[in-house]
């Protein structure tokens, strides 16, 4: 899987629209892109993974956490731990990876803490990333091609008929049925 790939493939979004033929295989690619990249700004993550371990320097002092009484360094999403280092030391030797649970959750570890507080900067090498594209992240990413398929034909951002009701305003952002789909993958992170 590539970093910050597309959550769909081109077949997954023309059985999602009932498509069966080639006429919009390049506008469908652009939508699928543009979706895949809406999600990552809506979650403040991607979903991909590096193809192999990659070093990443983390600038930002440690926060100490009373309740677990470790110092705590934000880090990118990982999920495959294999050979993971801080610092050239083994992960596992120097830190304590959390969320505690993530694996056992489908999620990916996102801090490492500490129980004395690290030298700055931290330099982490791992394998980046998701080890699969979630499910819910697939289904967000086909309404949300949908959504962008169905605004071609009301370029005003109407679709619908007033006479029969069914009059709906689509608004640039993401689907609202994306966005609950999505609540739970969203990340904070601190600027800078």
């Amino acid at each position: 899987m590539a970093w910050k790939p597309d959550y769909i493939t081109a077949a997954q979004a023309k059985a999602h629209l009932r498509i069966d033929d080639a006429v919009d295989d390049t506008e469908l690619g652009v939508w699928i892109t543009a979706a895949s990249r809406a999600i990552d700004d809506a979650t403040n993550r991607q979903f991909g993974q590096l193809g192999v371990a990659a070093a990443r320097t983390y600038r930002r002092p440690p926060a100490y956490d009373v309740t677990t009484g470790l110092y705590l360094v934000e880090i990118d999403d990982v999920q495959d731990t294999t050979g993971m280092l801080v610092d050239g030391t083994a992960v596992d030797q120097v830190a304590t990876l959390l969320p505690d649970n993530a694996p056992a959750d489908g999620r990916p570890y996102e801090r490492l803490g500490f129980d004395y507080r690290p030298t700055m900067p931290v330099v982490v090498t791992a394998v980046w990333g998701w080890d699969a594209v979630p499910t819910q992240v697939v289904g967000a990413c086909k309404l949300q091609v949908a959504r962008f398929h169905a605004r071609r034909d009301s370029p005003y951002g109407i679709a619908g008929s007033p006479d029969t009701g069914s009059e709906m305003r689509l608004l640039a952002r993401l689907d609202p049925d994306v966005r609950v789909a999505l609540a739970g993958l969203a990340r904070f992170r601190l600027p800078g």
